[in-house]
């Protein structure tokens, strides 16, 4: 396995991993199947390991690097790229926690130990995967009804039902949201006993990411619960909104990107650029692509300089909002340049199109990132003046 010293080298790695990932994408969309063959190829290029700090053996990325290197993975299969954003959500996130901070939201200081340990794991190529939506809730914190006990020394029991899993029963640990009582905490459990997936997913797009259910009933060790504080996740939905946010938002820009490198493709071979309009829809999705782009790359370069500021937080929304609306606009244009042909099941438009259409439909989804965004353009409270909470 490589191990990645820079960043750069895990942007390099991810151009190389490009058509690879795109080679593989058709096979495992037909078949709804989760593409383990990519994911051993991200082990074995060290890129389970990019938001893991060089004391560790990571890359020691940074969000904006995290950004890149997701929009070139989802250039050749948004679903990988979908999936390695939830690994990526749960390292990054506890990489760019500063200590200090850590502290002063009163994290015992066997934090430190739990947290160093995820991330070397990362780097030697260790998965994780989020366990936090739930039918009827969806991606509502405040909605969870997984419950936890704590059972002292012997951790804490964990029982419930999660949908929308991406890559379960292929992770190496899950990030589940559970509740005890009003209070709301996140846990790290490791894959094993007690966990069970449930064979539910058969999706319009993203049908690669394997996002099965996941029932626990599960003894998590005492170390599990994130933090070592009962009742963070709420403010650090706050306080660090891109992991929840704006991580995705990279990944449907390169899915929108993809729509157009096909879509060029295929105008080619079939000689359609004589066209006027066919010219027009491809002018206007690359401007699209771009402006998306240069929000979403503004958004993480902000959360690396000065995380968790109000205008920061604002990018942060801006970003989610445009990448999932460009996506779906560009794709649905890129299909319809492209005529017909392209809307038969195997060709890459026709994935990329139903692919596309979920980024508006992910947390946060788009109308709720443009109520945000509202709110906060009138002087409102965005995050606690809801009537409905956003978490």
């Amino acid at each position: 396995m490589t191990i990645l010293t820079t960043p750069a080298d895990g942007l390099a790695a991810a151009r190389s991993l490009r058509p690879v990932l795109e080679q593989r994408a058709a096979d495992h969309d037909r078949a709804g199947t989760f593409p383990v063959a990519d994911f051993a190829d991200l082990r074995a290029a060290g890129l389970m390991g990019l938001m893991t700090p060089t004391r560790l053996d990571g890359a020691g990325a940074g969000f904006a690097q995290y950004a890149e290197v997701a929009m070139v993975l989802a250039e050749g299969n948004g679903a990988t790229a979908l999936v390695y954003n939830m690994h990526c959500s749960i390292t990054g996130a506890l990489a760019s926690l500063p200590d200090e901070l850590a502290r002063v939201l009163g994290v015992p200081e066997s934090y430190f130990a739990m947290r160093d340990r995820v991330l070397s794991a990362a780097a030697r190529g260790g998965f994780y995967a989020v366990a936090m939506s739930e039918r009827g809730s969806g991606s509502r914190l405040s909605g969870v009804s997984t419950t936890y006990e704590p059972r002292g020394r012997e951790g804490y029991a964990i029982r419930g039902s999660k949908t929308f899993c991406s890559g379960a029963g292929h992770a190496d640990g899950y990030l589940v949201a559970a509740r005890n009582g009003e209070v709301v905490s996140y846990f790290l459990v490791p894959a094993g006993p007690g966990i069970t997936v449930e064979d539910t997913w058969d999706s319009l797009g993203m049908r690669a990411t394997g996002s099965q259910d996941l029932r626990l009933d599960v003894l998590a060790p005492p170390d599990s619960l994130l933090g070592g504080v009962e009742g963070l996740t709420l403010l650090l939905a706050q306080v660090m909104p891109q992991w929840l946010v704006a991580s995705y938002a990279a990944v449907y820009v390169g899915v929108a990107q993809s729509a157009i490198d096909h879509a060029v493709r295929h105008v080619q071979e079939r000689d359609l650029g004589r066209l006027p309009a066919v010219r027009a829809r491809l002018g206007r999705a690359d401007a699209q692509v771009a402006a998306a782009r240069l929000v979403v790359l503004e958004a993480a370069r902000r959360v690396d300089a000065d995380p968790g500021t109000p205008e920061t937080n604002r990018w942060i929304w801006r970003a989610k909002l445009a990448a999932g609306v460009t996506a779906m606009e560009v794709a649905a244009s890129m299909l319809e340049a492209a005529g017909t042909s392209a809307t038969r099941k195997g060709h890459p438009l026709e994935r990329i199109y139903r692919d596309a259409r979920c980024g508006s439909l992910q947390p946060a989804t788009s109308d709720v990132c443009a109520d945000w965004l509202g709110m906060t353009a009138l002087g409102l409270d965005a995050d606690g003046g809801s009537t409905v909470p956003r978490w």
